[in-house]
């Protein structure tokens, strides 16, 4: 068993594999070999598996290549990662490199140092657009308020943990998950690690709004009852309303001033209360979804092919 293993989820990444292969080396020669390096191929439609195939073919390296079937989403490539990982410490970072890796070296130092047993990268800044920038901070922002307070106001995209934490995480097997929340429940002592957010150097992220949203949801129904108390709250301010404008409308009716036709008040109300009603369903929906999702015993993801370069 190696002491330290690094994760590269690779998805649409053909370009930036000359610069990740740098910043592998430097790795390896920084650690003396003592490090393995797991690269899973998420259903990546370039020819990035390919390449990293053979440019690894014989580099002596300790490696693992990992081809999903298909795309199943960056954290369950990072969890595929996980589990093929056989450090005594193990990172995860994004194959753009817009996390320097100078941050994973910070990272193994403090798990070794035994100063604690997780370690967070905490975006202070990062080289993007403006657009993207204010979408990326009213998207944390909603997540903090909603999902998980103590999550880092830039949010969390690279991480470190020993053998400990990471057999935690493995034993949550849970689909349409958030790996990040996983990371935060299971609790352990935590150390955040400040850094500036490169820009990218090649390409465009594949990870857009829809997927931002959709990491939200899944974060708020498996991890937060928000929804339901505040389903439950807004239910509660119906019924005292209600019986409010029940005891004015009966009132009014006595002393002569209501017109009888009403047709104005009770369409509001018909599609108010309608709307209403159809929130709630898709609420409670979502919900029953994963439970189901959770019964159905069917695997994370399933792989096609590994190739391992683990020096022998």
């Amino acid at each position: 068993m190696t002491t330290r293993s690094i994760v590269f989820p690779i998805y649409r990444n053909q370009a930036n594999i000359p610069s990740l292969l740098r910043a592998v080396a430097d790795f390896h020669s920084r650690y003396q070999g003592d490090i393995e390096f797991v690269f899973v191929i998420d259903g990546s439609p370039d020819e990035s598996g390919p390449l990293l195939v053979k440019e690894l073919k014989g580099s002596g390296y300790d490696y693992k290549i990992i081809f999903h079937s298909r795309n199943f989403g960056s954290f369950t490539a990072i969890r595929t990662g996980l589990e093929h990982a056989s450090g005594d410490q193990v990172a995860a970072m994004a194959a753009d490199l817009q996390e320097p890796p100078e941050l994973i070296v910070e990272f193994f130092s403090k798990l070794e140092k035994d100063e604690a047993d997780v370690v967070f990268g905490q975006r202070t800044g990062r080289s993007d657009p403006p657009l993207t920038k204010f979408l990326s901070r009213a998207f944390w922002s909603a997540y903090r308020r909603v999902v998980l307070p103590s999550m880092p106001s830039g949010g969390v995209d690279i991480f470190a943990c020993n053998r400990q934490v990471l057999e935690a995480i493995l034993s949550i097997e849970e689909p349409n998950s958030s790996l990040v929340i996983q990371l935060f429940w299971v609790g352990f002592r935590r150390e955040f690690v400040p850094y500036r957010r490169r820009e990218r150097e090649h390409g465009t992220s594949a990870w857009g709004m829809a997927r931002r949203f959709r990491y939200m949801m899944d974060s708020i129904f498996s991890f937060s009852d928000f929804p339901i108390m505040l389903t439950l709250w807004v239910g509660f301010a119906g019924c005292v309303l209600s019986l409010l404008f029940a005891v004015v409308t009966v009132i009014a009716r006595l002393l002569g001033n209501i017109d009888p036709a009403g047709y104005t008040t009770l369409v509001l109300l018909i599609t108010g209360f309608g709307s209403a009603s159809l929130l709630v369903q898709g609420i409670l929906g979502c919900y029953l979804w994963r439970a189901v999702e959770n019964t159905k015993s069917r695997p994370l993801r399933i792989i096609s092919r590994v190739v391992d370069g683990t020096a022998k």
